[in-house]
């Protein structure tokens, strides 16, 4: 890991980072969120029963939605030409939750970390939108970068739990 702050000028001020040296390369990232709700909630959700509709068709477009615009939300990210974006998600009726995956793609200077963790989150959140009016506890968790390839460092790929 670099000792110097690649965000920071030699001021201390913020920054957004020259990328423009870097080779344009081949870039995916994977991030996963979870909500967890109860079974009744669960139930709703998966009849598309839901007082304001179907939640999960909701949720994927505002994740892809999100990765699009994740350098409008996060000040020092770049906008990126993205090739693919794409959200799906795991019911899983035993735990009663929703696991969210969410992936992004593209070829550029710089990864799509953000986008894709971004992406999820929203995602995320979109389900607690179209879910509250019948659970207000429900609990966003387990948010985190599950893969990423591209670049000078590589493909890191999260330890199983």
């Amino acid at each position: 890991m670099s000792r110097t702050l690649s965000h920071i000028d030699e001021h201390g001020n913020s920054r957004m980072v020259d990328v423009g040296h870097k080779d344009a390369t081949r870039r995916v990232a994977v991030a996963q969120a979870v909500v967890r709700m109860a079974p009744e909630t669960l139930a709703l959700l998966r009849d598309k029963a839901l007082p304001k509709g179907d939640a999960l068709s909701t949720a994927k477009i505002a994740g892809i939605l999100a990765a699009k615009s994740t350098h409008q939300l996060i000040p020092l990210c770049h906008p990126l030409p993205l090739s693919f974006v794409d959200v799906v998600f795991e019911v899983d009726e035993a735990s009663s939750r929703i696991v969210i995956r969410a992936e992004a793609r593209t070829t550029s200077q710089t990864g799509v970390e953000m986008e894709a963790l971004t992406a999820a989150n929203i995602a995320a959140l979109t389900i607690y939108d179209m879910c509250k009016a019948v659970q207000k506890d429900m609990i966003i968790e387990g948010v985190k970068l599950l893969y990423k390839s591209g670049g000078k460092s590589g493909i890191y790929e999260a330890a199983d739990e």
